[in-house]
């Protein structure tokens, strides 16, 4: 796993960085008892995933068949 590049991208830490936040305002509202508040964060969450494709797709993502290459050099050593 260390060596190929994993979620190394500005897409995927962007896209966890929101998801993050949107979980802890989620875990805040619901210890506040506040349903609105606690369904606004599952959005935020929902919106850091259609962020981090965005990116992926706008080609800050990792590219296509990188993971397959880093594959079948782990499986070769």
């Amino acid at each position: 796993m260390a060596g190929s590049s994993h979620g190394h991208t500005p897409a995927a830490w962007t896209g966890v960085i929101i998801a993050f936040i949107g979980f802890c305002v989620s875990g805040a509202f619901m210890v506040m008892a506040s349903p609105l508040g606690f369904w606004a964060g599952l959005v935020i969450v929902v919106l850091g995933g259609v962020v981090g494709m965005a990116m992926s797709a706008a080609g800050l993502g990792q590219p296509k068949g990188t993971h397959e290459t880093h594959q079948m050099a782990s499986a070769e050593s």
